[in-house]
């Protein structure tokens, strides 16, 4: 793990799970099967469990072979007890062939998920040097669901041609209506220069403010401190983080 600095009362982790081939109905059930012992894991104050889909953002195509965990800790002695010890990621272990756990600082939020804020800011507002980490989540209208069909894609696309994103992927619940995008950038000044300088990404946010696709939403940005293990076969994070030892 590459760490950079002492953590915060509370954090946040999300994790990825590649499924080996062949371990597929055992990925697909955990969606299940796995709540029970997370309800269960001391010190875990919100979860989501997660599919994926192809690609870096919004897409029609799930993956199957890609999940994720998103939770929020109250102590980062309670997150790396789980990451260490629990006898579910240790399940976890026998079925994939790569896991990949970045760790954050929530840095601000707005917007509920299920009714909840769970991202409170663990860090003061400001500029943050370094890569930062962006969550967006909302869960589509089902009458607007064609037009979100419509436009989402075209956003998507936009993030293959992004300058200064490091990683990027599309998470849900539930296909087409509950989704989720998770970004890292590598600073804030390239978030800021893709989400107004795009025009394709600007007016999807137009149109879901005028046409209100969404029943409910949630941003949030994080200054990621730590990564462990591999996404594609490499630690996107390792290089960024190394640059930044002192400033999360």
């Amino acid at each position: 793990m590459q760490t950079s600095a002492p953590a915060p009362a509370r954090l946040t982790t999300l994790t990825l799970f590649g499924i080996c081939r062949g371990h597929v109905r055992w990925g697909l059930a955990q969606m299940g099967t796995s709540v029970a012992p997370l309800n269960q894991t001391p010190g875990l104050l919100f979860y989501k469990l997660l599919g994926s889909g192809q690609g870096k953002g919004f897409s029609l195509t799930p993956d199957f072979r890609r999940y994720g965990l998103m939770a929020t800790w109250e102590s980062q002695e309670a997150a790396t007890d789980f990451f260490q010890n629990s006898s579910l990621i240790r399940d976890y272990r026998q079925h994939t062939d790569e896991i990949w756990t970045v760790w954050l600082y929530p840095l601000q939020s707005h917007g509920q998920w299920d009714g909840k804020a769970p991202f409170q800011p663990a860090l003061p507002t400001g500029h943050v040097a370094g890569p930062v980490a962006v969550l967006t989540r909302a869960s589509v209208n089902w009458l607007k669901l064609p037009r979100f069909m419509r436009y989402a894609p075209g956003a998507t696309r936009a993030l293959d041609s992004a300058k200064g994103l490091i990683c990027s992927i599309g998470l849900g619940e539930l296909p087409f209506i509950r989704q989720a995008t998770f970004s890292v950038w590598e600073s804030a000044e390239a978030i800021k220069a893709y989400a107004y300088q795009d025009p394709m990404h600007q007016e999807v946010i137009q149109r879901t403010r005028a046409e209100k696709w969404y029943s409910e939403e949630l941003f949030a940005r994080f200054s990621p401190f730590a990564s462990d293990g591999t996404w594609h076969g490499t630690d996107p994070l390792q290089a960024y983080l190394a640059l930044y030892p002192n400033e999360s």
